[in-house]
């Protein structure tokens, strides 16, 4: 699973369509089945970054497993580099979360991952 949560004062202007490919992006870029990929798009018009309301975005990735210093920085440049492509974002203009909460942490089919793929 990754949950991908995009916050931005950058209004698109087909939501559907920017989800769907965001989140095939975000499925090759975290190397995970897009099966696994939830996206949540959320406009914030009143978004501040750097005391302007400029195109800025915040991104909170949560995923399993992945999440890591040595491949955090290629996720935020590739992630950076989308945005920048698609919202107009350049990436001094928001902040990546990068969160991993644990198998045990993250419920899914009635159960948790800890479950499903072990300890």
């Amino acid at each position: 699973m990754p949950a991908l949560v995009l916050t931005t004062n950058v209004k698109v202007d087909n939501v559907r369509d920017f989800v769907l490919d965001f989140s095939k992006v975000g499925a090759e870029v975290l190397g995970k089945p897009e099966k696994y990929i939830s996206v949540k798009y959320e406009f914030n018009e009143t978004l501040t970054f750097g005391g302007t309301l400029d195109p800025a975005l915040l991104l909170v990735i949560t995923s399993l497993d992945n999440i890591a210093p040595d491949v955090n920085e290629k996720y935020s440049a590739a992630f950076f580099k989308y945005f920048k492509e698609k919202l107009g974002v350049p990436s001094d203009r928001g902040y990546i979360t990068f969160y991993d909460p644990g198998r045990a942490y993250l419920g899914y089919q009635d159960t948790t991952f800890a479950t499903i793929f072990g300890k």
